[in-house]
């Protein structure tokens, strides 16, 4: 039986799960590779900061997400179709490697998360 999302390495599992799958992905990776030039080294303690604050409720991330990818938005698409790919790979990870309340939650707050920015990029 797998376990639910429990610590620290519970999300570095999930968020590196997540983004090596997104890397190779068709859609995304050319986004996160090419155009925003992801430095890994520092985009992943970021995430692991951001979904430890969501989660495990360690008030460690500081930043506006929303800010860069409506920024990214204007260089390229930033559509339903990609942020439904996100989240479909995201959610896949999820179930891939944990079940529980947390998994759960984490793969509800993605989908608000992919509703959201979708919503404010439309706006802008």
């Amino acid at each position: 039986m797998k376990k639910d999302i429990e610590s620290a390495a519970d999300i570095e599992l999930m968020v590196n799960s997540f983004y090596n799958e997104v890397k190779s992905n068709s859609i995304l990776g050319h986004i996160f590779e090419n155009v925003a030039k992801v430095d890994w080294q520092t985009h992943l303690p970021k995430m692991y900061s951001f979904w430890s604050s969501l989660l495990l409720g360690e008030h460690s991330y500081s930043g506006n997400p929303m800010v860069k990818h409506i920024a990214l938005s204007k260089i390229t698409p930033l559509s339903e179709t990609e942020f439904s790919t996100w989240l479909l790979i995201f959610n896949r990870i999820v179930d891939l490697h944990f079940q529980g309340a947390k998994a759960e939650e984490a793969k509800s707050r993605a989908a608000n998360i992919a509703q959201l920015m979708l919503h404010k990029i439309e706006m802008h």
